[in-house]
């Protein structure tokens, strides 16, 4: 029962470190029998950074209020007696 526990540990470890091993030789031989990749046209008039104006203002405020929050004179004294 031992020697059983033990190869099946074995067998276990060894099919844990080979796997990956298979997975990128099966992906290695996908992508040597079909070489096409896809990708994206850029268009007309579009940035290459893909953000845009209204993002960076509400950035811009987000930053603003947060140190506006942060430095607000640190009055923190407790209403209660």
């Amino acid at each position: 029962m031992r020697f059983g526990k033990i190869s099946l540990a074995a067998l276990a470890a060894a099919s844990l470190v080979s796997m990956p091993v298979v997975a990128q030789a099966k992906s290695a031989a996908k992508s040597a029998v079909a070489k096409v990749e896809r990708k994206a046209a850029a268009r007309k008039g579009e940035s290459k950074m893909g953000g845009s104006l209204a993002l960076a203002a509400l950035a811009l405020a987000a930053v603003v209020g947060g140190i506006f929050i942060a430095a607000d004179g640190g009055d923190d004294a407790p209403t209660s007696p």
